[in-house]
């Protein structure tokens, strides 16, 4: 490893659990890179993905946002389509987007659809879903209330679904955010996870809690402190 990285490490004490406070004081003196890097927030949770009903998933607003340009791209007609526009989308249209993301256009982060609209995008199934793209009404992204769900999006909303070995990874905003600002996401994401719990999961649920930012260390996060 180099030395950045190597001096980033020897700050943290890599058996201790800290209060979610001084995890994110150390997050941020540790970061090292020339860029503003993201940190991240990752659950080790006791449930078994494999098995539909201990799916963990879910969205939520944060308090204080990602720090990210979100570009939002909204599926309607009509009147949705100028309600889309006006809440602030970044692309609006119908067919003309289905034809141009079939042959390969894909600048855009978040896809929101209308329901009546959902016989169009299935088409794009193939190409939306392997990027996690697909709108999902369970997600909030297949909505008549086009307004809020870009707002939504566009103010920090993130999502959360649970991987393999039953890990979540969530980002809580930039290193340049001020301390309580990442306190404050943090515990907003905490929460939500805690409260995703599968009626279906047995034994402990949260087993582990992980911070860190893009090129810095882990660190172990006591989950009491926060829950």
């Amino acid at each position: 490893m180099g030395k950045k990285i190597n001096a980033a490490s020897e700050k943290v004490d890599r058996e201790k659990e800290y209060s979610i406070d001084e995890a994110v004081t150390l997050v941020k003196e540790s970061a090292f890179a020339k860029f503003d890097e993201t940190v991240d927030l990752a659950f080790n949770l006791g449930v078994d993905p494999r098995k539909s009903d201990q799916m963990v998933r879910g969205t939520v607003v944060l308090p204080h946002g990602t720090g990210k340009t979100v570009r939002v791209l909204v599926f309607a007609k009509g009147e949705k389509e100028k309600e889309a526009t006006d809440a602030g989308a970044d692309y609006v249209g119908a067919d003309d987007l289905v034809e141009k993301i079939t042959k390969g256009w894909f600048d855009f982060d978040k896809v929101v659809a209308t329901p009546d609209i959902m016989g169009v995008v299935g088409k794009l199934g193939k190409v939306l879903g392997p990027r996690g793209l697909m709108p999902n009404p369970k997600l909030g992204t297949v909505t008549f209330d086009v307004a809020k769900a870009v707002k939504d999006i566009k103010s920090g909303k993130v999502e959360f679904k649970t991987e393999k070995a039953g890990v979540v990874h969530v980002p809580i905003g930039k290193v340049s955010f001020d301390k309580q600002k990442l306190v404050d996401n943090a515990k907003t994401i905490i929460d939500s996870v805690n409260k995703a719990k599968p009626a279906t999961s047995k034994g402990k649920y949260m087993k582990k809690l992980y911070i860190s930012s893009t090129m810095g260390p882990g660190l172990k996060v006591d989950i009491s402190s926060v829950l």
